[in-house]
C-alpha cells in the first residue's frame, strides 16, 4: 500500500519540488496551498499516484484545523508531514504592515504547530512515520530589517528539536530543514532579491532533495550548502549583539 504525504505551500518552489520528489517515489501526495488551479494542474502531470488538493489559506486562524477536518472527511492517513508553508517581509518592524505580519506569525508558527499536533497523534500509532519542518539559517540569530520572520523561524527550529527529544525512541522522526537564500517565489514575496543575502542563493530544487534526504535518514537538523553551515556555526559563537550586526548587513540592497 503507498503512503501519503502532505506538503503545504506545494505549489511553487521548495513545496513543488518535494511534490516531484515524492510523487517520483510513489506517494500518494495531499497537497495544500492557496492557488486551487495551480493544485489541479500539479493533479494532472502527477497521474502516477492519487493527489488530493485541499485549497487553504493558512494565514487564517482555524485554517489548520480545517485541514486536519478534511483530510479526515477523505478518509486518508498520514505518514508524512512537511511543513513547508511560510513567507517573510523585508523592512523596518514599525514600517511594515502589522496585519501582514501578524498573517506571517499564524502561517510560519501558528498553522506549523497545529497541523503537527493534529496530526502527530495519529501517526504515533503508525509502524514509521516522518515531520520534515521548513526553518531557516535565519533560525540561528536575530535578524534586522527581517525582525518577525527571523523570529517564527528561531521558533520552528527550537519547536522541532524539542519534539525530537520528546518523541526518540518512538516511531515518528522530526528534521528542520534550514535552508539560506534559494531560489523560490520567497524572495519576491519578501522583497529580497536584491539584497546580499540573496547573491548565492541555491537552486530550490537542490536544496529540497538534501532535505528530502535527510528527512529518511532521520537527521535532526540540516542546513543547506557549506557556507549556511560555517555561518550558522560561527553564530553559535558570536554575541548576538555581533550575529543582529551581520543580518542587518546582508539584508540591505547590493
Amino acid at each position: 500500500m503507498s503512503k501519503t504525504v502532505l506538503i503545504t505551500g506545494a505549489t511553487s518552489g521548495l513545496g513543488y519540488e518535494f511534490v516531484k520528489l515524492f510523487a517520483n517515489d510513489g506517494f500518494n501526495l495531499v497537497l495544500v496551498a492557496r492557488n486551487e488551479q495551480k493544485m489541479k494542474e500539479i493533479k494532472e502531470k502527477f497521474q502516477n499516484v492519487e493527489v488530493t488538493i485541499i485549497p487553504k489559506d493558512l494565514s487564517l486562524p482555524d485554517s489548520a484545523k480545517e485541514v486536519y477536518e478534511e483530510v479526515k472527511k477523505h478518509d486518508i492517513d498520514i505518514d508524512i508531514l512537511v511543513n513547508n508553508a511560510g513567507f517573510g517581509l523585508l523592512g523596518n518592524f514599525d514600517q511594515l504592515d502589522i496585519r501582514k505580519q501578524t498573517e506571517m506569525i499564524q502561517l510560519n508558527i501558528t498553522a506549523l504547530t497545529q497541523l503537527t499536533y493534529y496530526f502527530l497523534h495519529e501517526m504515533k500509532k503508525k509502524k514509521s512515520a516522518r515531520i520534515l519542518n521548513v526553518a531557516s539559517t535565519a533560525s540561528f540569530q536575530p535578524g534586522p530589517l527581517m525582525a518577525v520572520y527571523y523570529a517564527t523561524k528561531a521558533y520552528v527550529l527550537s519547536f522541532s528539536e524539542a519534539l525530537v527529544e520528546e518523541l526518540r525512541g518512538s516511531n515518528v522522526t522530526v528534521t528542520t530543514l534550514c535552508p539560506g537564500a534559494t531560489k523560490t517565489n520567497f524572495g519576491s514575496v519578501a522583497n529580497v532579491e536584491n539584497t546580499k543575502m540573496f547573491s548565492k542563493a541555491m537552486s530550490s530544487e537542490v536544496v529540497a532533495k538534501q532535505g528530502y534526504s535527510a528527512l529518511f535518514k532521520g537527521k535532526r537538523v540540516i542546513i543547506t550548502g557549506t557556507l549556511n553551515s560555517l555561518g550558522a556555526y560561527a553564530a553559535k559563537f558570536f554575541p548576538r549583539s555581533i550575529s543582529a550586526k551581520i543580518a542587518k548587513y546582508v539584508g540591505q540592497e547590493k
